[in-house]
């Protein structure tokens, strides 16, 4: 049995099939990774591959409502099924670039999810794919073998194009030296046309970056690092400019001849000028096959029906207007079961090519997961990159810490050792937890705009998620520890802290702490918030529950029983228990009465202000530690939730 991750086990067999053939068995000593060959190698023997789709059909079942099947009262007849795809067939070959065409829901991007195995195991027919006459028995062959160019473009906006595909050559060339993939790198810029834009940002709405057409580029070249079989895209001129649109189809196209790769793409309705670049369409409406061919075989069949083609339109333009005809036509039995089980010189002794192939086929699918220690370096290298060109989180966190605490240090400069100055002291710590809990905020569009790319990437076995939450946390203590020291060093000595040294590093210490909790808070609550106002909201309203339950507003013992655990739960309770153990502690003997200073007079000492908060025992280390575990708590809660949500992803 071959092994691969997720604890997928493939038989030996299906995994020659689906990476041992080729042209000729004179190839076989011949790996046919095209890793092996620059972009202008055309002419060297590759192997060739052919997918064939027979009588696919697909259907959406209704469930019905958890009421009714409770009550039993809904009739199951009356729930009707809807068909998306009816009896479809076609061959897509290597070297040949198939374009799945139609109007709006026909089922083009419901055939492209199924072709690249992005569907349900208990919706895929293992009777309908075949690659190279030998079935493909589950989605997860598909996944492997298929790169797949989604509608939309997810890409790092401060990344450069270079840095972008090096880090998918990072992730997905297992096995590979790093000279390796800076060639890889290399060669694949030059076959995208995109030499001349390494080194320019992939930007967004926000960042200034290259253009539409460039990005769809980069997005192909993500996809195409690891050399896939089958290359599938789905819409992928949609929102591009017509000579965007065109120069995209071109680069495919040569693609396709190039690297004698199968691509199949959808595409609405293409321009004149596309369709010399399209070697077969395939014509879908309401689910059903009504062409399937070249353009000219397309022409004859509409002249055949006694339509005249106007000038001003194609022969495909045309058809999408007459397309009831054409399906009333019923034109999907041209294609002969014959046709589509012809043999080619597609079929070879599996063994041979299997063992020349056996040390490339990771590098092929990308699908194996790079040691961990490499993945986690490389994403820590990301993060960074991205966090240090992100200027404005950068400097407005720091400016936000320095200000804050230069603000809080002269509104509460020197306090006195009064009544008056304890009920100040506690007002200081009360409110610089709630300014720096919610100071983390900022944060929340970056990790929303790093789900979307984390998800593709994960779901497609890039790295682990347990990887990027390793990085994330490694590239965020330091980070998050400078905030926590530009904050607490003009705070702490502009009030008048506690004077004792051990006091003020271990100040820094419950600060830097707090930070680390909000951190992991707002990276919990941006995976399971779907956009930033809800996100935004979502932090507010927990933090201001923390906030009120934290013992500050009201005592612990005025709180009802039913809301008893929001007290024990809160992250605002054990760092404020934990500064005012610190600032009273060692001084627990120190008077704080504004009467006369002699000691058996004196009202107020520190072991009094203590008491005051039901803190009998020195408990800093064991809040502390509480404060850490929910740093980590919240980091595996969003590792759960990424995970749960990455395994269900099919982008």
């Amino acid at each position: 049995m071959a092994t691969f991750p997720e604890g997928v086990q493939i038989d030996e067999d299906d995994t020659k099939i689906l990476y041992s053939t080729s042209e000729s068995p004179q190839d076989s000593a011949t790996p046919s990774s095209s890793f092996y060959h620059s972009p202008h190698s055309s002419n060297q023997s590759q192997s060739t591959y052919r997918l064939m789709v027979q009588n696919l059909s697909y259907t959406i079942h209704p469930k019905s409502s958890l009421l009714a099947s409770v009550w039993r009262r809904q009739d199951q007849s009356t729930l009707k099924t809807t068909d998306i795809l009816k009896s479809v067939s076609f061959v897509a070959r290597s070297s040949e670039t198939l374009a799945i065409v139609g109007p709006s829901g026909a089922g083009k991007s419901t055939l492209l999810r199924i072709i690249s195995g992005r569907i349900k195991d208990s919706e895929y027919d293992p009777r309908s794919l075949y690659l190279n006459d030998h079935p493909i028995t589950n989605p997860i062959q598909l996944r492997r073998i298929c790169g797949f160019v989604a509608q939309e473009d997810s890409l790092l906006p401060l990344l450069t194009v270079k840095e972008t595909l090096m880090f998918s050559a990072k992730f997905r060339l297992r096995g590979t030296s790093s000279k390796e993939k800076e060639e890889r790198v290399e060669s694949l810029m030059q076959e995208l046309g995109l030499v001349h834009l390494a080194h320019s940002y992939v930007g967004d709405e926000e960042t200034r970056g290259i253009s539409g057409g460039e990005r769809k580029r980069v997005s192909i070249g993500i996809d195409v690092i690891h050399d896939p079989l089958i290359l599938l895209l789905d819409e992928p001129t949609t929102g591009l400019d017509s000579t965007s649109a065109l120069q995209v189809i071109e680069l495919l196209s040569s693609m396709a001849r190039a690297r004698q790769r199968t691509i199949v793409l959808t595409i609405h309705q293409p321009s004149y000028r596309i369709l010399q670049y399209i070697s077969s369409f395939l014509l879908l409406s309401h689910g059903s096959v009504i062409h399937n061919g070249n353009l000219e075989l397309l022409e004859k069949t509409i002249t055949d029906m006694g339509f005249n083609i106007p000038d001003q339109l194609n022969a495909l333009e045309f058809a999408m207007e007459i397309i009831k005809p054409l399906e009333d036509l019923n034109l999907n039995s041209y294609l002969t079961i014959t046709d589509m089980s012809e043999q080619g010189p597609y079929n070879m002794p599996w063994q041979a090519e299997f063992e020349a192939h056996q040390d490339i086929d990771d590098r092929q699918t990308g699908c194996c997961y790079s040691l961990r220690h490499i993945e986690v370096m490389s994403l820590c290298l990301r993060f960074w990159k991205i966090i240090y060109r992100t200027k404005q989180l950068f400097l407005a966190r720091s400016m936000q810490a320095i200000v804050g605490g230069f603000g809080l240090g002269t509104v509460f400069l020197q306090v006195k050792t009064d009544e008056d100055g304890i009920a100040e002291r506690l007002g200081l710590f009360a409110f610089s937890l709630s300014f720096l809990l919610s100071s983390t905020v900022e944060a929340l569009p970056i990790y929303l705009q790093e789900r979307h790319v984390l998800m593709k990437e994960a779901s497609r076995g890039a790295y682990k998620i347990s990887s990027y939450m390793i990085a994330n946390t490694i590239i965020f203590i330091p980070f998050l520890l400078a905030v926590a020291i530009l904050f607490a060093l003009p705070v702490y000595w502009l009030v008048g802290l506690n004077p004792s040294f051990t006091a003020f590093a271990f100040f820094i210490f419950i600060v830097w702490l707090i930070v680390l909790m909000a951190s992991s808070l707002v990276l919990f609550l941006s995976a399971i918030s779907p956009g930033f106002v809800s996100g935004n909201s979502l932090i507010c309203t927990v933090l201001g529950a923390f906030f009120l339950f934290s013992g500050y507003f009201i005592p612990k013992d005025n709180i009802p029983k039913y809301w008893i655990f929001m007290y024990y739960v809160s992250l605002y309770k054990y760092p404020l228990d934990a500064l005012l153990i610190n600032e009273y502690w060692n001084m627990e003997d120190k008077c704080f009465s504004s009467k006369p200073r002699d000691y058996p007079n004196c009202s107020m000492t520190g072991r009094d202000v203590l008491s005051a908060r039901g803190l009998e025992r020195d408990t800093r280390w064991m809040n502390t530690g509480i404060m850490f575990g929910f740093f980590l708590f919240y980091r595996l809660l969003c590792w759960i939730i990424l995970s749960r949500k990455a395994s269900k992803t099919m982008i």
